[in-house]
């Protein structure tokens, strides 16, 4: 492991001198950018993403850190980028070397690798490891809250001008854990967390006081028969000012067959109103609605919205109890979610902010003690989360922010997620982020 890492690490060492050779000789009109990242997040987690029982369990609380160098280099004719990262937690390497150092959780790998080749000031086609970010994040999002963030291997074909522009992204993923059977005679796709094919057109226009976006997305996720099972997602986002007041909407609906083989049919409605509190403060209300099916359905229809990849994290409270990691969401994904909430952010002296945000938590559909026997039936109110972050800037390139999370649960959390929902569940974390520039050249 070690020296797949120490071989990573040459190849991008020597990937950036590369580039720096190649830009010596392309002219007055290229620009080359190094910049890094380190940012170090520590956690104290009493009930984060699945309730605890302080009865059995203890809360965890350790430092992670992701490590990263970006290379950008822009010319006339095409632009390229190079983001190489290192995640790990603090300490789980021994000091001395041992056979089995790296094999935690620590990981090396490459963020984003790309070259975008320019057609014309309108017309751009992207190749390569690359971030998909768009709107508010609610379906593809680059996931930056998360050390190893998100990326996809594809294309990604942009027409725009000063007011619209259309995207059209794609990609086919293959698993490379049996390269001679994969690539000579198999196309089984076994990475099960990800997906075989998808292929997206987003639309987007600007008006004079908002803007609109329109996303058609077909997901393929492949079976364990190596079939292959599509869904598609179609809706959009649009706000638009109101004086001082902004108003955003949003609607999707997905339709298909998942790899369970199940039909699909789900929907998501979102709403906001945001407000100007004092000189640069403002307040937002809004609510989530995310459609959802029995926890005993034994139909061959999937009424539960899946959000696909957008950064979960943002919307759905900071303790990620719902649509974020696997197994220990599976259910709550099932159920869907209701989500009113109400957050203000509010400046602090002139460089920092605070952040307070109340979820309350519903489920569209029934819950019982037993579920199969549907007997007892409990509230459809999950519980109450409370968020707070403080954020400030040193200096533009160090920022540094801290939070604190408290849920208050029910006894329907309880069956959903596990635990003691009668226990405290808190979640407190401080991160600092250094991100400077190192270098620009312009040749």
């Amino acid at each position: 492991m070690k020296s797949q890492i120490s071989n990573r690490i040459r190849t991008s060492l020597i990937a950036l001198c590369a580039m720096l050779a190649i830009s010596i000789n392309l002219g007055a009109q290229s620009t080359f950018t190094l910049k890094a990242e380190v940012r170090p997040r520590t956690e104290y987690r009493h009930g984060f993403k699945k309730l605890i029982n302080p009865a059995t369990q203890n809360a965890a609380f350790f430092t992670d850190q992701r490590t990263r160098l970006i290379t950008t280099f822009s010319a006339p004719k095409y632009d390229f980028m190079v983001s190489y990262q290192d995640v790990r937690i603090w300490g789980e390497e021994a000091q001395v070397y041992k056979p089995t150092v790296g094999s935690g959780s620590a990981f090396a790998a490459v963020n984003q690798a790309w070259a975008n080749l320019k057609f014309s000031k309108k017309t751009s086609l992207k190749l390569g490891r690359q971030e998909w970010d768009y709107d508010n994040v609610r379906i593809l999002g680059n996931l930056a809250w998360a050390q190893q963030s998100r990326s996809h291997d594809g294309a990604l074909l942009v027409v725009k001008d000063s007011v619209q522009q259309f995207h059209l992204g794609a990609a086919y993923n293959q698993d490379g854990k049996t390269p001679e059977q994969t690539k000579l005679l198999e196309t089984f796709y076994n990475v099960t967390s990800n997906y075989k094919t998808m292929q997206f057109l987003w639309y987007h226009r600007d008006f004079k006081k908002g803007g609109l976006s329109l996303l058609a997305l077909n997901n393929g996720q492949q079976a364990k028969d190596s079939s292959t099972y599509f869904t598609q997602t179609l809706g959009g986002i649009g706000n638009i000012k109101l004086k001082k007041l902004k108003l955003e909407l949003e609607a999707y609906y997905q339709t298909g067959k998942e790899a369970a083989g199940k039909d699909v049919n789900a929907w998501l409605l979102a709403a906001s109103l945001t407000a100007p509190l004092g000189k640069k403060g403002n307040l937002v209300l809004g609510a989530d609605y995310l459609s959802g099916s029995s926890l005993d359905d034994a139909a061959t229809q999937n009424n539960a919205f899946n959000p696909l990849y957008g950064t979960h994290h943002k919307f759905y409270g900071y303790m990620d109890y719902f649509y974020v990691g696997n197994a220990s969401a599976q259910m709550s994904r099932t159920i869907g979610l209701i989500d009113p909430y109400l957050r203000f952010n509010i400046p602090v002296g002139k460089k920092a902010n605070l952040q307070l945000t109340g979820h309350q938590f519903i489920s569209p559909v029934d819950i019982y003690s037993v579920p199969e026997q549907k007997t007892t039936k409990l509230s459809n109110t999950l519980g109450t989360e409370i968020d707070l972050v403080l954020s400030t800037a040193i200096t533009p390139d160090v920022k540094i922010e801290a939070g604190y999370s408290q849920l208050f649960a029910t006894e329907s959390m309880a069956k959903i997620k596990g635990g003691d929902y009668k226990a405290l569940q808190n979640w407190a974390y401080c991160m600092i982020t250094f991100s400077p520039t190192l270098l620009i050249s312009k040749l």
